[in-house]
């Protein structure tokens, strides 16, 4: 990376193919951006939402444990204090199971318990058969509804936790794309716009410059062209005038010399 040219920007050679690449890795960056804050968007959505279901069942909670605790002081007047150790032994394994789902909210897995019980008819029906039992009921009814109300709470809270973090992660990554990484790819795009540019500009001076010199020593090879016509035409005016001035000073020469053949033939 080096700065420059208005900001921090990518370390690559300015040509047409790099530009290419990195036009699409902006369209992918930009792509991921919308992405990803849609992303968060929804994540948020489901965040406020769980956060006001923990509100209203932590509420529910308060009221349920209270009503709970009512119960269960209203078994033990009814039944007697003994009836803690009654429903022990009558207990040999767990009625109430919690089990583990996974929900799906914009690619994050979210934990969600669920509460469910084994059927069957266990020994903690018959408890509180010779006295109380009315009032066991309704504080075993009434612990179960606090059960699954914790259960619920605690597959809230742990959804809660975990978009926390997801929510924290992608915000992170939307950031980073719109601060650092769709900037710096903008800037080595205008940088290498820039350079291309200012090659062309030189490319087109230096065809300017070749024209310009073919130009002139076309120009020069015409002008020598000339020249030589003009020098070889003034030659052969010069040798015309010459032949001309020859036959003007001896106008008889030719003529006495033919005549010297004729009569040579007719002597012969």
């Amino acid at each position: 990376m080096s700065s420059g040219g208005g900001g921090a920007r990518l370390n690559v050679v300015p040509t047409v193919t790099v530009l290419a690449v990195i036009k699409a890795r902006l369209i992918g960056a930009t792509k991921g951006h919308q992405l990803l804050k849609k992303k968060s968007d929804a994540l948020t959505m489901q965040f406020r939402s769980i956060l006001k279901k923990i509100v209203q069942t932590k509420e529910q909670m308060g009221e349920t444990m209270r009503a709970s605790a009512f119960a269960l002081t209203e078994a033990k007047y009814s039944a007697g204090e003994n009836i803690k150790h009654v429903v022990f032994e009558n207990v040999d394994q767990a009625v109430l199971k919690v089990r583990t789902k996974q929900d799906n909210v914009a690619g994050v897995k979210l934990p969600r318990f669920e509460q469910f019980s084994e059927p069957g008819e266990g020994k903690n029906d018959l408890t509180g058969l010779a006295r109380g039992g009315q009032q066991i009921q309704l504080c075993r009814g009434a612990f179960v509804k606090s059960v699954e109300l914790l259960v619920e709470l605690a597959s809230l809270q742990t959804s809660f936790l975990t978009l926390d973090e997801a929510i924290k992660t992608t915000n992170r990554r939307v950031n980073a794309l719109e601060n650092v990484v769709k900037p710096k790819l903008e800037n080595t795009i205008q940088y290498i716009k820039g350079e291309l540019d200012e090659l062309e500009r030189e490319e087109f001076f230096r065809l300017k410059k070749v024209q310009g010199n073919k130009k002139k020593q076309l120009q020069r090879q015409l002008a020598e062209a000339a020249a030589a016509v003009a020098v070889a035409v003034a030659a052969e005016a010069g040798k015309s005038a010459a032949d001309g001035a020859n036959h003007v000073a001896d106008p008889y020469r030719f003529g006495g010399q033919q005549e010297a053949e004729e009569d040579g033939d007719i002597m012969f």
